[in-house]
């Protein structure tokens, strides 16, 4: 079980060349308070920016590995990131078949995590 769990509705990949950033989010929903996973990496290439929930929480490089399984994804952070977090250890993102985009963003972090997150 995990520390944090967000039952996405959305998904999202956004590539924002003003910025020069990737960004591959899941959200609980459209309203700004509601829970959110956000991972932000530049367009090129470089260390990925995880938060969750505000920007508050996060941290560049926290990503440990990435897991898949029916229910979804578990984030798995790095153990020096987990105080970023809230002490937070694992997040789940669970996706189900409803999730607006999601074939898409996990697809982006395939591309972006590699070999931290086997197909």
């Amino acid at each position: 079980m995990a520390d944090l769990t967000i039952h996405a509705a959305y998904a999202s990949v956004v590539e924002d060349e003003d910025e020069g950033l990737l960004f591959i989010g899941f959200a609980q929903g459209e309203e700004e308070d509601e829970p959110y996973a956000l991972f932000r990496q530049p367009i090129g290439g470089g260390p990925v920016w995880f938060s969750v929930n505000d920007e508050d929480f996060g941290a560049e490089d926290a990503v440990l590995s990435i897991a898949r399984d029916a229910r979804g994804l578990t984030i798995t952070l790095r153990p020096e990131h987990v105080a970023s977090f809230g002490w937070a250890a694992t997040i789940d993102i669970r996706i189900g078949p409803q999730t607006e985009d999601a074939a898409q963003a996990i697809a982006a972090l395939h591309d972006v995590f590699g070999e931290i997150f086997p197909a």
